[in-house]
């Protein structure tokens, strides 16, 4: 497969603060890729970078093998989509998604049938036939998410930039614009870089996932590799669905100061000694259940409940303090009664924690 972006050692500056350091990574041509971060980890400048609203500092970008460092982002023929949409309110849908078109410095379409054949086709593809003629302050908000995927996409660029583009949707409209992004990029074929927040978003659009973490790759792989396997306790903690602790190894375990737990394996190298198990692979059973082989675990005290629809989401607190979430996925088991304020055994599979150290 061709890569159509590469990034090499990208940095960023401001100030005496670094936004991007050694960033290093390629997407391949029609390819769907998620980037995944944390709020300041880097994830919106790295788009800008590409797009060439600013200039790194240090590394290179590559598009079609060529370094376009020195390409104004009007002449690179990469798409941008805002979180915020950026139409314009005094525009019908149809003159916003042929706005680009008209207006750009190259090729401008200047012939009004095939404008309008590249239009209506775009307006197709993307569910808005009937509607085309109507301001975009009378449509709903994801109604003019796909009119501002449409103004990108009628330029035809080989690659699209999406920065947060369903962060504005309500919830239940987000979950449908996720399936209706992949389905207009497969139709089409061109790649599509998504920036998110969510790591439920990031795993279900990509078909790689890119985990900025402070301003680094953190880690580049799968969605089902990145979830079941992270390479580090800072991946794990931005998929929000493990349970972390910081301690020691030594002597076949791992040791928080409260709890020891065997170790499984060998751990993953990490500067930073931690060991984390996924909510939803621990169980919540009697306080006085003893651990069987190959178990860990330790008793905490039940807190309250958070009922999510396919799942209830348990939070304890161990004698430390610490707060362990637990996810009980309803079509695994069967709700529990628990009583607050009272003590349970958590436990997991050994085999089942990752360790780093």
């Amino acid at each position: 497969m061709t890569d159509v972006l590469r990034i090499e050692n990208l940095g960023k500056s401001y100030g005496s603060k670094a936004a991007l350091s050694g960033v290093s990574f390629a997407v391949a041509d029609n390819e769907y890729v998620s980037l995944l971060g944390p709020s300041g980890s880097g994830k919106t400048v790295l788009l800008r970078l590409i797009a060439g609203f600013e200039l790194p500092d240090a590394g290179r970008i590559l598009f079609d093998g060529k370094d376009i460092a020195s390409v104004p982002a009007h002449e690179r023929g990469i798409g941008f989509v805002f979180q915020n949409f950026a139409l314009f309110p005094h525009l019908s849908v149809y003159d916003n998604i042929g706005f680009g078109l008209v207006n750009r410095v190259n090729a401008p379409v200047t012939d009004a049938d095939a404008l309008r054949s590249r239009i209506m086709a775009m307006v197709e593809l993307v569910g808005l036939t009937g509607l085309e003629d109507r301001g975009v302050h009378q449509i709903s908000g994801g109604q003019r998410q796909r009119v501002a995927l449409a103004r990108t996409l009628v330029s035809q660029p080989r690659i699209v930039l999406l920065d947060e583009p369903l962060g504005a949707l309500d919830a239940n409209l987000r979950t449908r614009m996720r399936g209706e992004l992949r389905r207009i990029r497969s139709q089409l074929g061109v790649t599509f870089l998504h920036v998110t927040g969510s790591e439920t978003e990031a795993l279900a659009m990509g078909d790689r996932i890119v985990v900025l973490d402070n301003g680094s790759v953190g880690q580049i792989d799968t969605p089902d590799t990145v979830y079941n396997s992270p390479v580090s306790p800072n991946v794990a903690r931005y998929l929000n669905c493990y349970n972390l602790f910081s301690g020691t190894i030594g002597g076949g375990t791992f040791s928080d100061g409260a709890h020891s737990f065997p170790l499984s394996g060998t751990p993953k190298p990490n500067a930073s000694p931690a060991y984390a198990i996924r909510q939803d692979l621990i169980t919540v059973r009697p306080s006085n259940s003893p651990l069987g082989s190959g178990e860990a675990g330790f008793t905490a005290t039940y807190l309250a409940s958070e009922y999510t629809g396919a799942s209830f989401m348990y939070f304890f607190r161990a004698v430390d303090g610490h707060i362990v979430e637990v996810e009980n996925h309803l079509s695994h088991r069967a709700p529990q009664n628990l009583d607050v304020n009272a003590t349970y055994q958590l436990v997991w599979k050994a085999d089942d924690a990752l360790v780093y150290g």
